[in-house]
């Protein structure tokens, strides 16, 4: 939102599995009431996507052009893929039900509605400010 140049980990084909809030909150409520103590459950969106797909998706929804986007050395290590077996807890009765694409829509807009609150953050933390330059000052 501040037309700051936004990092992109090595060629952008890492994939993750995509989980809105929402849906992680009501996975662990159903747990709380379903599920088994000491157990452990995977939960995921079954929403598998790239993270260059997930950034220039939320360059269009922010109105900003690719042109941010900053390719940026990959961390030592870095998985290719994360996925989730999350059938243990299908079988209990749960499953994420929010479209993917109307779950990053609501997350956009919701950074969008409520900047004063993360600016605060950003601005004023130090360890915010530590974290982001450890992360990516050197790439």
């Amino acid at each position: 939102m501040d037309d700051l140049s936004l990092p992109l980990y090595g060629d952008g084909k890492n994939v993750r599995d995509w989980l809105f809030v929402d849906d992680h909150c009501a996975a662990v409520d159903f747990l709380i009431e379903h599920g088994e103590n000491s157990e452990v459950y995977n939960i995921g969106g079954g929403n598998e996507r790239e993270n260059r797909e997930i950034t220039d998706r939320i360059l269009e929804l922010t109105g900003k052009p690719e042109s941010l986007i900053k390719p940026v050395g990959d961390r030592q290590g870095h998985d290719r893929r994360y996925s989730l077996d999350t059938k243990k807890l299908e079988a209990l009765g749960f499953k994420a039900n929010t479209d993917f694409d109307e779950a990053l829509e609501r997350t956009v807009r919701w950074y969008m509605d409520h900047q004063p609150w993360w600016r605060a953050i950003k601005e004023r933390s130090a360890e915010f400010k530590a974290y982001y330059e450890k992360q990516y000052a050197n790439r």
